[in-house]
């Protein structure tokens, strides 16, 4: 039986292989090549034991290596990731829908089609129907901005 031990090493690399398709932990992969090696071994006439060695070595060591080069290579650093949802709104430029009114100088503000609360950032300022505003910050469900004097030049006019 133990010559025949290589088919079921075969048999298992290529479920994992094909399992790993399925899943997102990128593990299953180093292991199907682990027992494809081991199933390698058994051909050669490797005792089981040993086929189990070379299956747990081939498959640990090719998973620790993946690590580090996954993380040495593919690392992105925080200016090199892709900022999307809400963590793109900072810096971005948005029109004042409802003007601010109340204790609080809460308005609205109208940023890429969605329209969210907004205070000014220096909390005096009030917020004026029409005029652009920068997204400073994002907190919970609120942003805070200030205006925008360079937008358009010259487009409006303090009293």
């Amino acid at each position: 039986m133990e010559q025949y031990a290589w088919i079921l090493w075969i048999v298992l690399g290529v479920a994992l292989i094909v399992a790993e398709v399925f899943t997102l932990g990128f593990v299953l992969l180093w292991f199907g090549i682990g027992a494809v090696a081991a199933a390698l071994v058994g051909l050669l006439g490797g005792g089981f034991l040993l086929q189990f060695l070379v299956f747990a070595a081939v498959s640990i060591g090719l998973t620790v290596m993946s690590k580090t080069i996954l993380a040495n290579y593919f690392a992105h650093d925080e200016k090199d990731r892709v900022k999307t949802g809400v963590d793109s709104l900072p810096g971005k430029i948005g029109t004042v829908t409802i003007a601010s009114d109340g204790s609080m100088n809460e308005g609205a503000v109208k940023v890429y089609g969605s329209t969210w609360t907004a205070f000014p950032i220096d909390g005096d300022t009030k917020l004026i129907a029409g005029e652009k505003v920068e997204v400073v910050e994002v907190r919970g469900s609120s942003i805070y901005v200030r205006r925008v004097t360079n937008e358009l030049p010259g487009w409006r006019q303090d009293a």
